[in-house]
């Protein structure tokens, strides 16, 4: 059947914005800067003042962010990385780029975020670091996180690559951590024409080196003071952002309205448990994800009926190929791989209407209940 309701409609956004955007992209072309121009250097003031960090560096992508940032903070061969099992996949390849190894923890089931509890059992004389993910848009319990660092003196990287408008305890995403990463892939709450990514820190020491890091090992032209990289972000995706960076809290408080409409709706629907948001959290909701038992079934069914879900994410990392060589097996983390079996991402995106919702939750309540 032909999709009605997408899980994410890019084209109304770009529709609306588009003679704005088009300006900005043109005056780009006639300036002919198109590598860290001066739009880049607006787009990382603009980034570090929202989330009250004293750096933000532009990068190619967020997971060229992810490593950069942990080569800043010197892991490499022999370290080892604590972080989720249940996350996109270039939390961890960015761990095993660096020669490090990702050492997983389970998670909290509400949240779906690293559960605090769980790192102190797997801390080795090796850790170096934590590597929380504010999964879906929810801000990870830093301050249990941070705590458990200081007494072990392990450098925090937030992984906030879904969570940018989230907070926590009052402060945002972004804010907590050594260094922390973001990504503008198209359909995150601040989307870019492409491949985006910034990496932040109130570390001055650990700033400059993701800046050196992101353009060869050079603060001087043809001059390299250490192994860098081509992760430099594009001055044409600079602009675009900049343009969307106005309209981002607009946007926030949209996606918080669907969420409610979301909650309201389907409240006590037997066989289905909505998002949960801790008491210090303020949710930017990247994702609204539900959980329900017989998730491939309703996932069929909502396309036969013209709803498009997406599955963030149907195989948790420790059971990936790639990583068999880490030596984990099926029931390691029950919580994370229950989770894998339960969650589906119903659609959000800030142009949807209240009828859209409605509709999402009248198919999805027969689909359950008949």
């Amino acid at each position: 059947m032909e999709i009605i309701v997408p899980s994410f409609d890019l084209a109304q956004q770009n529709e609306i914005l588009y003679e704005e955007l088009m300006t900005a992209i043109g005056n780009v072309i006639k300036s002919g800067q198109l590598i860290m121009g001066p739009d880049v250097v607006k787009l990382e003031k603009s980034l570090a003042s929202y989330c009250k960090t004293k750096q933000a560096i532009g990068v190619a992508n967020g997971s060229d962010a992810l490593y950069l940032a942990l080569l800043a903070a010197g892991i490499g061969p022999g370290d080892e990385v604590i972080t989720t099992p249940f996350t996109f996949f270039a939390t961890a390849s960015s761990i095993v780029r660096t020669g490090a190894k990702p050492v997983f923890c389970d998670i909290d089931l509400k949240t779906f975020n690293l559960a605090p509890q769980e790192i102190e059992k797997n801390l080795t004389s090796k850790t170096k670091a934590i590597l929380p993910v504010h999964l879906y848009g929810q801000v990870a319990e830093m301050d249990k996180i941070n705590a458990i660092a200081k007494a072990h003196n392990l450098v925090v990287i937030e992984d906030a690559a879904q969570a940018l408008g989230a907070s926590y305890d009052g402060r945002p995403a972004c804010s907590f951590g050594d260094l922390a990463c973001l990504s503008f892939y198209p359909t995150k709450n601040l989307g870019a024409f492409g491949e985006a990514g910034m990496v932040f820190s109130s570390n001055e020491e650990l700033a400059k080196k993701v800046k050196l890091l992101r353009v060869h090992g050079s603060s001087r032209r043809y001059h390299h003071e250490i192994l860098g990289f081509n992760c430099r972000l594009d001055t044409i995706q600079a602009a675009v952002l900049n343009v969307k960076l106005k309209y981002l809290p607009g946007w926030l408080s949209k996606r918080k309205a669907i969420a409610a409409q979301y909650d309201k709706e389907l409240k006590g629907v037997p066989g289905l448990i909505t998002p949960y948001t801790h008491p210090k959290a303020v949710h930017s909701y990247h994702q609204y994800v539900i959980k329900v038992k017989n998730r491939d079934e309703i996932y069929r069914k909502l396309q036969e009926q013209g709803i498009s879900t997406m599955i963030y994410y149907p195989l948790a990392l420790h059971l990936q190929p790639v990583f068999s060589n880490l030596g984990y097996k099926e029931g390691d983390f029950p919580l994370a791989e229950q989770a894998t079996h339960e969650v589906l991402a119903l659609p959000m995106y800030p142009e949807m209407t209240e009828e859209q919702v409605k509709f999402v939750c009248d198919k999805l309540k027969t689909c359950l209940i008949g």
